[in-house]
């Protein structure tokens, strides 16, 4: 699996308390950032289809859905 970079805009404050929950829980920022991603998608998984790689959202589907 290739590993790709990613930049992110974050505000000092945030970045501050993300750094301070990943060193409690005995993680880098960057890994911590990875558990959080990967447990995202498996909780949008769980709820919806397992996600196609390699399928792009249609215009129409990039909707966050009305709950």
């Amino acid at each position: 699996m290739a590993i790709k970079s990613v930049s992110i805009r974050i505000e000092e404050e945030m970045l501050r308390k993300i750094a301070y929950v990943a060193d409690y829980e005995g993680r880098s920022i960057n890994s911590h950032i990875l558990v959080l991603v990967r447990n995202s998608i498996k909780e949008f998984e769980d709820k919806n289809d397992k996600i196609p790689i390699g399928k792009s959202i249609s215009a129409e589907d990039n909707v966050k859905p009305a709950k």
